[in-house]
């Protein structure tokens, strides 16, 4: 996937989380597209700009990528 493609879907993702769940589906997207984030010659900021869901958010997309050895999707 490219960078633009991953921020897609990450905003995709943020903005259909019911509410008070988008932190959550943030950490979900890093969890779920891992192993494309791992690949990605991008950072986990420029992602999240690209989202547009704020710069900060980083911090939890790379949460998620560290869960993704220990969780599965259900």
């Amino acid at each position: 996937m490219t960078k633009q493609d991953l921020a897609n879907e990450l905003k995709e993702m943020y903005e259909n989380a019911q509410k008070g769940d988008s932190t959550t589906m943030i950490r979900l997207f890093g969890i779920k597209y891992s192993e494309d984030l791992k690949n990605c010659t991008c950072s986990m900021s420029e992602i999240a700009e690209l989202a547009e869901i704020g710069v900060n958010y980083h911090a939890e997309i790379s949460k998620g990528i560290r869960l993704a050895k220990y969780v599965k999707i259900k």
